[in-house]
């Protein structure tokens, strides 16, 4: 329904944030990774998920498609519901998370509150082959989370002209560069799946 909002910074919290669009402030639930990237912000843009359960309706909000995408991924692993992905995403980041299902670390996922071994378990088992990860350098690590936008777009892209996410993925890490364009990504990214 909202692919993103963006306005007024009105309300700020670990758990929640609310956000003035045109005068009709929108409260959501977020991680407490986005709420770090949102503290001190007058302004700010929050990617949405809008879950419709019959017992309510709760918005989600998230700094970045990486954050969203993970939490939708999350979400498809039988036992894990909105509010254990939130809780996975406020203790690591979708990196730390492709990091850990990438090594088995069942421990690592399982220290998130509401979050048991099982379900860590379940989550490496259903989500190994669709979240990658690509030991890098630092550099490389912080040129995708500085892109994300970017990144995302051109994700989205390549997923729409057929090719899976994670070869999506893998190919749109090979070739991120700072400043690079969402046009520029995809041209890179074909002629390596090419």
């Amino acid at each position: 329904m909202f692919y993103y909002l963006e306005g007024s910074v009105v309300l700020c919290e670990p758990t929640a944030a609310a956000i003035d669009v045109g005068g009709a402030a929108y409260k959501m639930t977020i991680s407490y990774n986005t709420f770090a990237f949102l503290s001190g912000k007058p302004k700010a843009r929050l990617y949405t998920y809008l879950s419709v359960r019959e017992d309510g309706i709760e918005l989600f909000g998230f700094r970045d498609l990486a954050e969203l995408d993970t939490f939708k991924l999350l979400t498809s692993v039988s036992g894990v519901g909105p509010k254990v992905a939130v809780s996975l995403l406020s203790t690591m980041t979708p990196d730390k998370l492709s990091a850990a299902v990438a090594n088995a670390d069942a421990k690592a996922i399982a220290k998130a509150p509401g979050l048991g071994a099982k379900t860590a378990a379940r989550i490496i088992l259903e989500l190994k082959d669709k979240l990658s990860y690509a030991p890098s350098s630092d550099d490389a690590g912080v040129s995708v989370a500085s892109s994300s936008e970017v990144f995302g777009d051109a994700l989205d892209a390549l997923m729409v002209l057929g090719y899976s996410r994670s070869d999506a993925q893998k190919a749109l890490r090979a070739v991120n560069k700072p400043g690079a364009d969402v046009e520029e990504m995809i041209k890179e990214a074909l002629k390596r799946l090419s």
